[in-house]
């Protein structure tokens, strides 16, 4: 199936995002162990299930900023007989990243309520049948170690199961109801 001008403009959209997002999650996974830059790559890639894919070439430059900024060390050590840089987080890069997940907390919540507004006026779903949150935070996956840490695992999963039944109810409404718009259509012509 060929790929519309409406997918190639809304995946760069995606890719610009994540590319602002790796300086984040350098820095929350940082902040729970050193690690070099491929441990990086592939615990983004690993926690998001594969959804989001940094490269080297994205990585590499936002560690080398981060180092130069005081955010993040780095030193260079030997593993396997190759030499490796392993960064930490800084005192300074523990505030920085504070002070950004609050910030990304209310950008999540603003769009949650744009969304919420769409949902009712542009596809005439009420708020309350929505799954809430809408948009959930892109550091949701980096953080989820610590919200399991303040609740009991098996509630937590009980959370999440919860919120997947009501977004895929939701899904299958609106799926019954582009069906029926198309079979309108199809007989229109």
């Amino acid at each position: 199936m060929p790929t519309t001008d409406e997918e190639k403009i809304t995946s760069s959209w995606i890719k610009e995002a994540q590319k602002g997002y790796i300086r984040v999650a350098a820095l929350i996974l940082l902040s729970k162990n050193p690690a070099h830059g491929y441990e990086i790559i592939k615990e983004i890639k690993d926690r998001t299930k594969g959804f989001w894919r940094p490269t080297a070439g994205g990585v590499y430059p936002i560690l080398r900023d981060l180092e130069e900024t005081g955010y993040i060390e780095g030193e260079w050590t030997t593993q396997r007989n190759r030499k490796i840089k392993v960064y930490k987080i800084t005192e300074t890069g523990r505030l920085i990243l504070k002070r950004a997940l609050i910030k990304q907390n209310e950008i999540a919540n603003n769009m949650n309520s744009l969304f919420q507004e769409f949902a009712k006026e542009v596809l005439n779903v009420e708020a309350e049948k929505l799954p809430m949150p809408i948009m959930p935070s892109p550091f949701s996956a980096f953080l989820e170690e610590e919200k399991e840490k303040r609740t009991n695992g098996k509630e937590a999963l009980q959370q999440r199961r919860q919120h997947l039944k009501r977004s895929i109810e939701m899904l299958q409404k609106e799926i019954k109801s582009i069906d029926k718009e198309i079979a309108v259509k199809a007989n229109a012509k």
